[in-house]
């Protein structure tokens, strides 16, 4: 080969790289084709397993059935090997059976034997559906275990029934307004019980049973789980059964962050202790590593709990919250020990409570299941157990409108602490009488801060003469915060008022919409609640007057900012329930009425003479003035000559 031929076969060579080179496709293209070959390779193997199925569904037509039962015998052989004795139980047909009473319909799936649903009668859905606590094949209810060396779930095995009634209705007396649920009543009113049970039967005489109780006029569901001679299957070196409990929680209210949204959490109770919950506004989980006495999937105004005879030795809850789901508020899980001894016999008992969360139903069992009603910190939560709640409870006994049992509610609060009321405004009336002698005073130190000590000792000196305390004006305020804070936190967790409409609002459990804005204002929201604006009106209002007898000289700060927290509070209570914003707008109408009524037989003429007397009459030291004077002889300081 001469030397031309070399330089045309490497020219060729070059040429054939750099065309390659060019050519070559990008990484997208490259990612693409990828993309291409793996769809094209999906919908192959898919019509492959269609065409499959077709073949098999067409046998199965053309050999008739005697390949049926060959086929039915290959299953039930697959079902053996997969779950040991159990398998008999792995093949079968869901059916649904029902328990039914006067407050809720519970119905069960001979799939896991396990509730599947729940229907609370008496309340509906923010839209008008039936309120469901939960539902659907989504739900998980049942015992995992190891038997023969198998995990065995029961929620995959089919049970069967002891009835062939679909639904079983509990029937009894008829339940007057406000006995819903009470143990009292039923005690005098006895009505009926039924029971349901699902049984697993691997041989004659050994087998697994869930039996469910269910009594008239009860949100309890009894729960029995019986095994007798199982423990020749189940593993000997198990202590405990886990139970697992979950579902999606639906949306019963109307959309609110201070509402549903962020009353939607788990709780708990351990074994002699206290109630603790996971998170209001965000996903959590616990490892509850000792025994816990209750576990509470908890919306604003239901739950659905599980409840020990005794105690669950551990348990693990999570729950997974979702935003800006229509449907759906979170996920809750649950997965609990069950004590297992390995005997020939053996019982759990436990219950189910699924119902509203009414402050004196849950109270009735004596277990703390109320605690899982927020009511607010230490201070004030007396304060709705011990004043409120039973007010509350009285009037609606005898009243069925509730926007003016709210209004009783607030007078009576109003004529408890009118002594407080007057009291104040007699000691603000004072220090309004004094404002003269206070200018002179400020006048003389002028506004700077190196005679500030004098002045106040000045201004401290004529409240002391004239007999005036100035805080007298303050401490009445302060024992009526309590009050105040305390409705802050009954009204959004007050079942008795979801649904109830009074004038405009449509329901004062949730906030009354006049107005929906076509944009969201952070804090107050896309909605206008008229309840919130009169609220603030006279809340302004009254500042107004209370300023007219209030000296601000020396705070220049104060009288702008006690305008700011009415405006603020509109910001904040906007989204709150209309029920209290309405008992707000009451109080301070009912207030501005008390200032003009003591405004009216008071005589401020009369109280300044009275104070221009007391200032002539020799002023006694008090017991801590005394005591600040002797300490400061003995460290020989000379106190200053008044």
């Amino acid at each position: 080969m001469d030397k031309k031929s070399i330089i045309g076969i490497v020219l060729i060579f070059a040429i054939l790289v750099v065309f390659s080179v060019i050519n070559q496709p990008s990484k997208e293209e490259v990612e693409a084709a990828k993309r291409k070959r793996d769809s094209i390779a999906q919908v192959e193997t898919q019509r492959a397993i269609e065409a499959q199925q077709e073949a098999e569904v067409q046998k199965i037509q053309d050999t008739g059935q005697a390949d049926s039962t060959e086929d039915a015998g290959i299953l039930a052989q697959q079902k053996m090997d997969e779950f040991g004795a159990f398998g008999n139980s792995a093949v079968g047909e869901e059916e649904f059976y029902a328990l039914e009473n006067n407050l809720m319909k519970v119905t069960f799936s001979s799939k896991g034997g396990r509730i599947y649903s729940v229907l609370l009668k008496g309340y509906k859905t923010y839209q008008g559906d039936s309120l469901i606590l939960f539902d659907g094949p989504e739900t998980i209810f049942g015992l995992n275990f190891f038997a023969q060396n198998r995990s065995i779930q029961t929620e995959q095995l089919y049970f069967k029934t002891n009835t062939q009634k679909k639904n079983t209705v509990v029937t009894g007396p008829s339940v007057k307004r406000g006995s819903e649920g009470r143990i009292k009543f039923n005690e005098e009113n006895p009505g009926g019980k039924e029971s349901i049970a699902f049984r697993l039967e691997l041989a004659p005489g050994k087998f697994m049973e869930f039996v469910y109780t269910l009594s008239y006029n009860s949100y309890m569901v009894d729960f029995d789980l019986n095994m007798n001679g199982m423990d020749q299957y189940i593993a000997s070196n198990q202590s405990y059964l886990n139970f697992a409990w979950s579902f999606d929680v639906p949306r019963q209210e109307r959309a609110s962050r201070f509402g549903e949204d962020r009353n939607t959490y788990i709780t708990y109770k351990f074994f002699e202790d206290e109630v603790d919950n996971l998170s209001q506004n965000k996903n959590d989980d616990e490892d509850l590593s000792t025994r816990v006495k209750w576990i509470g999937f908890k919306q604003l105004f239901f739950s659905s709990t599980i409840i020990a005879d005794d105690a669950f030795p551990n348990a693990q809850i999570r729950q997974n919250k979702y935003e800006d789901n229509p449907d759906y508020l979170a996920n809750f899980s649950a997965d609990i020990a069950f004590p297992y001894e390995g005997n020939s016999q053996e019982n759990i008992g436990l219950q189910f409570y699924f119902g509203p969360n009414h402050y004196q139903t849950l109270k009735q069992y004596d277990i703390d299941l109320e605690r899982q009603i927020y009511l607010g910190y230490a201070i004030v939560r007396p304060v709705n157990k011990y004043v409120i709640i039973p007010v509350f409870n009285f009037l609606r006994k005898y009243i069925g409108n509730f926007g003016i049992i709210i209004l009783l509610l607030t007078v009576f609060i109003k004529m408890i602490l009118f002594p407080f009321t007057y009291k104040s405004y007699m000691s603000q009336a004072k220090m309004k009488a004094l404002k003269p002698e206070v200018d002179e005073i400020n006048a003389k130190f002028g506004s700077g801060t190196d005679k500030a000590m004098e002045k106040q000792q000045a201004t401290m000196a004529l409240y002391r003469k004239a007999g005036v305390n100035p805080m007298g004006g303050c401490l009445p305020m302060v024992l009526q915060f309590p009050i105040l804070i305390a409705m802050f936190f009954f009204f959004p967790t007050s079942i008795e008022l979801r649904g109830e409409s009074f004038l405009w609002a449509t329901d004062l459990s949730t906030y009354d919409s006049i107005v929906q804005l076509p944009f969201d204002i952070p804090i107050y929201g896309s909605h206008v609640s008229l309840f919130c604006l009169l609220m603030t009106v006279t809340t302004i209002f009254y500042t107004r007057l209370n300023q007219q007898t209030t000296s601000t000289q020396g705070m220049p700060g104060m009288k702008t900012m006690m305008y700011m927290m009415p405006v603020m509070f509109l910001f904040i209570l906007n989204s709150y329930p209309a029920g209290l914003s309405y008992y707000y707008f009451l109080a301070n109408l009912i207030t501005i009425g008390q200032t003009y009524l003591i405004r009216s037989f008071v005589d401020e003429d009369k109280i300044r003479a009275q104070l221009q007397a007391n200032k002539k009459k020799p002023s006694k030291k008090s017991s801590f003035q005394k005591r600040l004077e002797d300490m400061a002889k003995q460290r020989g300081m000379q106190m200053p000559k008044k």
